[in-house]
């Protein structure tokens, strides 16, 4: 049998339901920054995306072992679903009240190892990143989701299209419109790569 690392994320879950917890750290190790990153940056508190993303995988373990998973498409996507409604149930249930930002911010840029770096280019990246997540929280939360959904999750926009409920072409939109207004932005506050 191969490693673990090496099987599929549908071979994962069947190896998880026949009793295999270490098929199941592999699952969520593999999907873990792009699923979480996207969490904090549609809720926009680190705190809170972890709460968020425990309850995700909480979720996801308990509809595995119940076997209601249906292989209908990815495992990512089903995730990124489950997220984002958890996401939107908090935001009903709070009524939209003010977010507090708590600790310090990280980016995925910052956690994935780069090219050897001086400190002043790590500096200068870091700031830029702070400016560029600053400027997204001014789009409009449709083209900031999209954003967010295809940047820090890697989602296709026929993933993206299915888990917001809009068309592909809508979602193609509001991708073109929302990097338009960041270029927009960046281009009136002189921010440049």
């Amino acid at each position: 049998m191969r490693g673990t690392p090496s099987l599929s994320d549908y071979e994962l879950i069947c190896a998880f339901q026949q009793g295999d917890s270490t098929a199941l750290e592999t699952l969520v190790l593999r999907h873990k920054n792009r699923l979480f990153t996207s969490i904090k940056f549609l809720v926009r508190d680190e705190y809170l995306a972890e709460d968020i993303f425990q309850e995700t995988f909480i979720r996801i373990i308990d509809t595995l072992r119940s076997r209601r998973y249906a292989e209908e498409g990815k495992f990512l996507p089903w995730a990124m679903r489950i997220a984002r409604n958890l996401c939107v149930d908090h935001f009903r249930k709070v009524k939209r009240t003010p977010i507090i930002q708590t600790g310090e911010q990280q980016d995925l840029f910052e956690i994935l190892p780069f090219s050897e770096e001086s400190s002043e280019e790590k500096m200068m990246r870091s700031q830029l990143n702070d400016r560029v997540r600053n400027l997204l929280d001014l789009l409009p939360a449709d083209q900031r989701e999209v954003i967010i959904l295809r940047h820090y999750a890697d989602m296709t926009f026929k993933e993206i299209a299915g888990l917001t409920g809009c068309s592909i072409n809508t979602a193609l939109g509001r991708m073109r419109y929302g990097l338009i207004n960041l270029r927009k932005m960046m281009t009136q506050r002189q921010i440049s790569r």
